[in-house]
């Protein structure tokens, strides 16, 4: 069995979509995951289940919570041993310890073109900078609330679908 973490998107944002973290888990449950845990109330859900099957993941959660929830939840799947490769490829490993509230990693849903991260690539201003990897966007944001990097900016540009977490949450997930 591997081990692998799914990001969903829009859940539990400010009085829309809400799903309870109990449920969350059950529904992974129930379509056949196993070691089910959630972490965080936005939906990190870490799960294991065979290798064989990963490329199908996404398709079948979404697929399940729109069944079950009534709205469309986008999923981004990814190994829990990416996850491990994201935090150590960090860019911004010289920027002081006491600034990563400021850091955040942006799952893509599949990997850009590249002649569009040609174009998106490195971008850097006063209060923000990013940096594109192969499914990811590190971003350093002095606040992000009014970044240039949201999810829908993000989304527009690459063409695919993008939901972002905080440095913090991304290094405690892989302490699940």
């Amino acid at each position: 069995m591997t081990k692998y973490v799914a990001f969903l998107h829009g859940i539990n944002d400010i009085g829309r979509h809400q799903v309870n973290m109990d449920d969350l888990k059950s529904h992974f449950e129930t379509l056949g995951f196993g070691n089910v845990v959630t972490y965080g109330q936005n939906g990190n859900v870490l799960f294991e289940a065979e290798e064989a099957e990963y490329d199908s993941f996404q398709a079948q959660i979404e697929s399940y919570l729109d069944n079950e929830l009534g709205f469309k939840v986008p999923t981004i799947v990814r190994r829990f041993r990416d996850i491990q490769n994201i935090v150590a490829d960090n860019p911004f490993d010289n920027v002081k310890a006491s600034e990563t509230s400021k850091w955040y990693v942006t799952f893509l849903s599949g990997t850009p073109a590249n002649e569009v991260k040609g174009s998106f690539g490195v971008y850097s201003n006063d209060s923000e900078y990013a940096r594109i990897g192969q499914r990811e966007i590190y971003i350093y944001a002095a606040n992000y609330t009014k970044t240039h990097f949201s999810n829908s900016y993000i989304e527009r540009k690459l063409g695919c679908t993008a939901t972002t977490r905080n440095w913090a949450t991304v290094n405690k997930l892989l302490e699940q």
